[in-house]
């Protein structure tokens, strides 16, 4: 079974593009130009030398001895948190700010949550003095208050979405309607590996260095490429799908995905899409995503902001429905225990969405023997204020 996608931009039976008619120029033109324009040796020059020399990688693969003593087995964490930005968004951004400039775009806009992407994308668009307007949840914007500040000094326009949930999937929505009505010079930088085809694709490739870096660094280190497992935390799952693309054909490395418990699977309040949610379209794909008996989108929840996203990307939902890769579920209070515990082991602060990937080695059992890198996709920072409350720091 392959576990990439195909020509027609299916991840097995998840996938494809379910836009609108006034959206399929611009969705056609990507997908007729985005693998040719990445294979150019002066896409692929510039690319690299943007990510070595502005983003900062490679990225370490740190040994976490402490932590690995706790739980005995060997924890490796791939250090994305110390990209520029803060987090693996800007891998992507990178790439997408380089792919608008060669299709001739001049304005670009994006959705965020948590705020990293949106940051990411107005860094980029700072770098290469483009127009950016960001659009993100009015929910979001007050409890991700220092970067929308971020944003703001890079010269991005952020606007609220205020229907809905006010969050993430009402943020896309406005993004989307901004598309429609200005298809010629915008292009439409989404953070994750959602959306119509070819996106949950082109996301992927961009953010492989992170698998790419994974393999060449074990080497190194442990003398070979492949792990026994590699964790990621998902929502859309970018960085999940970074961390694992150069694995998905190699049956020997687990793949264990992480979502938001929230409160508890069945309490209503959660965001574990593997675990709730069934087959729909949302925001041009076919994927999982949590809904009502007669169709309507259920509200997501999660403390972390980067995870609350009520489907999950096609990549994702086919290596949950063939078996390819081990879905588990992460309470919020089990998240922010795990990410204090690594804050004192080892003296990272984690970003909540990564606190859930390092939740699981309390619940799931790995051999001394096993090599787990866990993908450290972001830095604290911006959770701060979340760690003080729920701590009373």
């Amino acid at each position: 079974m392959k576990y990439n996608v195909n020509d027609k931009g299916y991840y097995g039976e998840f996938g494809g593009a379910y836009i609108p008619e006034m959206l399929y120029p611009n969705v056609e033109e990507l997908r007729q130009q985005y693998i040719s324009i990445m294979q150019e040796p002066s896409f692929q020059k510039e690319f690299n030398a943007l990510l070595k020399e502005y983003v900062g990688r490679p990225t370490p693969l740190y040994f976490a001895k402490r932590l690995s003593e706790k739980h005995n087995t060997k924890i490796y964490l791939k250090r994305e948190d110390l990209c520029h930005t803060g987090a693996h968004k800007v891998n992507n951004t990178i790439g997408q700010i380089l792919m608008a400039q060669r299709l001739g775009k001049k304005r670009i806009i994006a959705e965020t949550g948590a705020g990293q992407h949106g940051v990411a994308t107005a860094t980029v668009c700072a770098l290469m003095g483009l127009e950016c307007i960001v659009y993100m949840g009015a929910i979001d914007i007050e409890r991700q208050a220092p970067n929308v500040a971020r944003m703001k000094m890079l010269g991005a326009k952020v606007v609220p979405a205020i229907s809905g949930s006010k969050t993430l999937k009402d943020a896309t929505n406005e993004a989307i309607r901004d598309w429609i009505n200005n298809p010629a010079d915008t292009h439409y930088i989404i953070g994750s590996v959602v959306g119509p085809h070819p996106y949950p694709d082109m996301v992927a490739r961009f953010q492989s260095v992170i698998s790419s870096e994974i393999k060449s660094q074990l080497l190194e280190k442990e003398g070979h490429e492949n792990p026994d497992f590699i964790i990621a935390c998902v929502g859309g799952g970018s960085n999940a799908a970074g961390a694992y693309y150069h694995y998905l054909d190699t049956p020997e490395v687990g793949i264990i995905a992480v979502e938001a418990a929230g409160k508890g699977v069945n309490s209503g309040e959660s965001a574990a899409t593997s675990a709730l949610g069934k087959i729909g379209i949302i925001h041009g794909s076919k994927t999982l995503l949590m809904q009502t008996p007669d169709g309507q989108i259920t509200e997501p929840y999660s403390i972390s902001a980067g995870l609350d996203y009520p489907g999950v990307g096609p990549m994702h939902a086919h290596l949950f429905a063939s078996g390819r890769g081990e879905f588990i579920s992460v309470t919020d209070d089990d998240a922010m225990n795990a990410g204090i515990q690594l804050s004192k082991l080892e003296g990272i602060i984690p970003a909540i969405e990564t606190s859930h990937a390092l939740a699981i080695f309390e619940t799931r059992k790995f051999k001394p023997s096993d090599i787990v890198v866990v993908n450290l996709s972001g830095r604290g920072d911006k959770d701060l204020n979340t760690y003080i409350d729920y701590f009373n720091l």
